[in-house]
């Protein structure tokens, strides 16, 4: 898939996967400054109340300075009541300050992180599905469980420190200036140190932390497919090769860990030097000054009080580096995800057409292919003429799971058009497949996601509908039971009674129905082809045969073979004809009697 140049990341994980992207750090920035403008009032405020509070910490270090004099000079010891006094002011006052101003940064952060969240959420479920097919679950999962929490740690602890950090540092150097100049030079005796640690840390780290995030991904696939699988992998006996290759990730992800953990500790070993370089140099200059009598001893000793007070806001500046590079390669790596649904071209969906030849959907000429030399649809036209239950069959690998989500709108084509119906105050298009999930909730509110306002009766009649009223009831609460993990368990055809009823709710001008009763047994299919008969009732509808049963219900059954329509008709036409259907339905029926359409 091309991508704008913003994203350069695309990468090719361990196992040959294509990764999703990363942005650029310049992409990054913009998504960021994006992020914060709804908030600019509250940036200013929090930042404005900071530099309040740090102008006024200022002042501790001439009162101190202060009493020094006064003690050196052999003063009465009245004269130590003010300075005193003002430190008690001086320390009530900064408390009071700083609380509110990082309070108000603490604020900005959080609001900043939910839009992150929702704004990555929204943009992950919108993710054409074979883009997420070729990168594999896992890197998004890494992205949606370890970047967002890395991003939020740096939002909650690092972003307040470092703007407080950072004023503390231009402010103090500033009082030192006022001090006397010289000081000022002396200090900046420990910034090209400072620099040069900056620079060699943060051209190692950009890296290591982006490797070690598609590293981790790679280990959370390999573990997810692992497990996932677990079944298959015992039963051909690949366990030995499974864990080897888990164990390889494991050690890809740990290296990667351990080269971290060495370039902090070589970054903290350099800033040790820049600290101990600046602070010889003020007390040197300090000496030499109130030698020739140009300061005072209270002078050279705020001035030395002054730079000592730099250790702790540069050296958290400089450390916070690491979680700032940690949290801007996790960011990077959701604002790839941001941006890549924003490139996506949706599928056409005009207004629906009006008149008696009007279709409710038409396809013309989609191809589709999962990467170069891999077509899996060729040149597909389709017309579903409204309320035309149509069926599509072929063996397994004839695209008719990727036909069935381009029409739904799910996933794009490579080539063609689709035209879906555009229904006012109607859902347009609804797609259940046979992968089902139960959200955990009370059976009301897994209901209530299709359609937020109706009403009890309204749930009960759409579960009547699909015939799991009776069951629904007879549950511990009724429609007020928990399911879903860690409620009341729903077996695969009541679940998938749950998802057609739920499109019962949404009524949509279009139902696209992905072998929808393939994950229940002979008894449970048949309950289900008769919930799926009810949920199509009145609606136009696309639906991928499993068995050969739904395709006899339907309208029209749609032959494809190898990516191709091969033949189109009625069941009974279709048998007759002795071509790829009636092959497809010996085969299936075997003795089986024929049920009447």
């Amino acid at each position: 898939m091309t991508t704008k140049a913003e994203n350069s990341g695309i990468g090719e994980g361990g196992d040959g996967r294509e990764l999703l992207p990363v942005a650029t750090a310049a992409r990054t920035r913009a998504a960021l400054r994006a992020l914060i403008r709804p908030d600019r009032g509250l940036a200013l405020t929090g930042i404005g109340v900071l530099v309040a509070a740090t102008a006024v910490g200022l002042l501790v270090q001439p009162l101190l300075g202060r009493i020094v004099d006064v003690v050196a000079d052999g003063r009465p010891a009245a004269d130590l009541t003010l300075p005193v006094v003002l430190l008690v002011v001086v320390a009530a006052v900064q408390g009071l300050t700083t609380t509110v101003g990082l309070t108000r940064i603490a604020r900005l952060g959080e609001t900043v992180l939910a839009r992150l969240r929702e704004q990555f959420v929204q943009c992950a479920l919108n993710l054409p599905a074979d883009r997420l097919e070729r990168a594999g679950a896992g890197d998004l999962t890494a992205r949606v469980t370890g970047d967002v929490a890395r991003v939020a740690e740096a939002v909650r602890s690092a972003l307040p420190e470092m703007a407080r950090s950072v004023l503390a540092i231009v402010l103090t150097l500033g009082a030192m200036a006022l001090l006397d100049v010289r000081f000022l030079l002396a200090a900046l005796l420990a910034v090209p140190v400072q620099l040069l640690t900056a620079r060699w840390y943060v051209r190692r780290a950009v890296t290591l932390y982006a490797d070690q995030r598609v590293a981790n991904g790679a280990q959370q696939q390999q573990l997810l497919e692992t497990i996932g699988g677990a079944v298959t992998v015992r039963g051909h006996l690949l366990a030995e090769q499974h864990t080897e290759r888990t164990a390889q990730r494991s050690r890809e992800a740990v290296g990667l860990t351990m080269r971290s953990v060495n370039l902090v500790l070589g970054f903290y070993g350099r800033l040790h030097i820049a600290e101990y370089t600046g602070l010889a140099a003020v007390l040197v200059t300090g000496f030499l000054l109130v030698g020739d009598g140009a300061v005072s001893i209270g002078t050279a000793t705020a001035a030395a009080l002054y730079f000592h007070s730099l250790f702790g806001p540069v050296n958290a500046a400089l450390v916070l580096l690491d979680d700032a590079q940690s949290a801007a390669a996790g960011l990077a790596r959701l604002v790839g995800v941001t941006d890549l649904t924003r490139q996506a071209e949706p599928v056409a969906v005009p207004r629906q057409r009006t008149g008696p030849e009007a279709a409710a959907v038409t396809v013309n000429g989609v191809g589709h292919a999962y990467g170069p030399g891999r077509p899996v649809l060729h040149e597909v036209s389709l017309t579903l003429k409204p309320g035309e239950h149509v069926a599509l069959v072929g063996t397994s690998g004839a695209g008719k799971s990727t036909l069935a989500r381009i029409v739904a709108g799910v996933q794009q084509p490579t080539t063609g058009t689709v035209t879906a119906p555009a229904a006012t105050g109607q859902r347009p298009v609804v797609l259940v497949t046979q992968e089902v999930h139960v959200f955990t909730g009370t059976l009301a509110d897994d209901l209530r996601l299709a359609r937020p306002d109706a009403t009890d009766a309204d749930l009960r009649t759409a579960l009547a509908a699909v015939h799991a009223l009776d069951w629904a009831e007879a549950l511990p609460d009724g429609l007020a039971t928990v399911v879903g993990e860690g409620g009341h368990r729903l077996d695969p055809a009541r679940a998938q009674q749950l998802a057609l009823a739920r499109l019962v709710l949404a009524d949509p001008a279009l139902a696209v129905l992905d072998e929808a009763t393939a994950e229940a047994g002979s008894a449970g299919a048949r309950v289900l082809e008769r919930s799926a008969e009810a949920a199509l009732s009145g609606r136009t509808a696309l639906v991928v045969a499993h068995r050969l049963t739904q395709a006899v219900a339907a309208d029209r059954i749609v032959v494809l073979e190898a990516g191709r329509v091969v033949e189109s008709g009625p069941h009974d036409e279709l048998r007759d004809a002795d071509g790829p259907y009636a092959a497809l339905w010996r085969a299936w029926s075997g003795s089986r009697t024929a049920p009447h359409p």
